[in-house]
């Protein structure tokens, strides 16, 4: 793969009925990611089932649960082109039982795209407070540090079709919701689409007429347009620093024969063959064999990028997703006793208190830990502080907190809490008190390597 074009990663999130699935199988297809063959494949196996509309969604719905049911369970991720980028674009999952894996999706990208169902009484329920368009661009997005664009679907569904009136009334509601916690509505574009047909995707859409386009400003610029495509490319660049340390946390691992254990994640640093990769929190060492992404060998992998690499000497067994990778010279991650975190309270019916106990969700890592105490409650816009060791919070509170985990704990970063079936609230881990390493397994060809260099 040429570098002439910078790598980004982009995440479709909405709920589940807004069609995000349809929308994003179609985009890759308008832009050459997957051939028209495949497309009438899936057309002729999805009419056979009675789900001619779901065409599209196979593209990046493999599972055969997802064919069977109709809905996203597990990330996907696909490769096009636009023309300023390389795209790795994922799929992530819009029922509310299934947000771990979108929480999942969202840590690794760098922008997402949400899409909203413009239909009558479809968006009124999915804006609402037990809504899945609050639980994704209110905290979830916002806070794992992503920047966002909003997809109008399903345009044809409005009364009369195609209804600026309506399409208006769904960008107020959204961007109040947005602006809410913390998004510039100067940097997000509106696009009205339909999916399913392709309407607004590439080229304009003659059946909104009166929608003259969007426009964001960014600090180095503005840039308008009229399609999806086009709100994409104005995406700025990200940065990701090479002189920090390698944090590789791991999303997925798989056992593939003729090559063996072969891991995949997002990565700060630089990943390439030959490096020596400590494991947390197993404290295993071993050989970085080879490193690709999306079926393609790469000499070395650069921040940010979606990579795929294979280790030496280490079973599927010795990790697991939700582990991290990092260099074994220049700093080895570590496990944590406990960390300090700023966290919001979003959603909770009653109070939480020290002992409180939800599920953490941080990258691909799902794990529970305890409110050990609450330090500060500040106020969660300015960062002032408000009241030493209150005794409780409720919705709408911010706090400075310890956290200590029931079991092992995730790189620093963005995280979530989850309870009850809800996000109940977020968070950003301010500093760890680490443990030291006890004597780790070091495998042959780790030894080897080391001893070589």
């Amino acid at each position: 793969m040429g570098k002439e074009k910078t790598d980004i990663n982009i995440v479709v999130v909405g709920n589940i009925d807004s069609s995000e699935s349809p929308t994003t199988g179609h985009l890759i297809y308008k832009c050459g990611g997957v051939d028209k063959r495949t497309i009438h494949k899936f057309e002729k196996e999805t009419a056979e089932m009675g789900k001619g509309s779901f065409k599209y969604a196979w593209v990046l719905d493999k599972l055969k649960a997802e064919h069977e049911c109709g809905i996203t369970i597990d990330i996907s991720l696909w490769k096009f082109e636009t023309n300023k980028y390389y795209v790795t674009i994922l799929d992530a999952p819009g029922h509310r039982h299934f947000i771990k894996n979108m929480i999942t999706g969202i840590s690794q990208t760098d922008c997402a795209v949400l899409i909203v169902a413009a239909g009558v009484g479809e968006f009124e329920a999915d804006i609402s407070k037990n809504g899945q368009t609050c639980e994704h661009a209110c905290p979830l997005v916002h806070t794992l540090d992503v920047k966002q664009h909003v997809g109008v679907n399903k345009m044809d569904s409005t009364k009369p079709p195609y209804s600026q009136k309506r399409y208006k009334e769904i960008v107020k509601e959204v961007s109040t919701k947005i602006k809410k916690i913390g998004y510039n509505l100067n940097t997000v574009a509106f696009v009205p689409i339909f999916g399913w047909n392709g309407n607004s995707m590439l080229e304009p859409s003659t059946n909104m007429p009166s929608f003259k386009g969007w426009k964001v400003t960014h600090n180095d610029g503005s840039a308008s347009g009229t399609t999806l495509l086009e709100a994409l490319d104005c995406i700025l660049p990200p940065t990701h620093p090479t002189d920090e340390l390698l944090c590789l946390p791991l999303q997925d691992v798989y056992k593939i024969g003729n090559i063996g254990t072969v891991l995949v994640g997002v990565e700060t640093h630089v990943l390439k063959p030959g490096m020596v990769v400590t494991f947390a929190p197993v404290n295993i060492t071993t050989e970085v064999k080879s490193v690709g992404m999306h079926h393609e060998v790469l000499n070395e992998a650069l921040p940010g990028e979606n990579v795929g690499f294979n280790v030496k000497n280490m079973s599927v067994k010795d990790v697991h997703r939700g582990y991290v990778a990092g260099d074994s010279k220049s700093g080895p991650p570590m496990e944590a006793a406990g960390f300090a975190a700023q966290v919001i309270i979003l959603s909770h019916p009653a109070q939480i208190s020290d002992g409180y106990a939800p599920v953490l969700e941080c990258h691909a890592a799902h794990i529970v830990f305890k409110f050990a105490e609450l330090k500060e409650k500040i106020d969660h816009h300015s960062g002032k502080k408000l009241e030493d060791g209150p005794k409780f919070l409720k919705c709408g509170d911010a706090a400075i907190t310890d956290m200590v985990p029931f079991s092992d704990c995730p790189p620093l970063g963005c995280f979530a809490f989850r309870d009850m079936r809800q996000t109940v609230a977020v968070g950003i881990i301010k500093a760890a008190d680490k443990k030291a390493a006890g004597a780790g397994k070091v495998t042959k060809s780790a030894q080897k390597a080391q001893k070589a260099k």
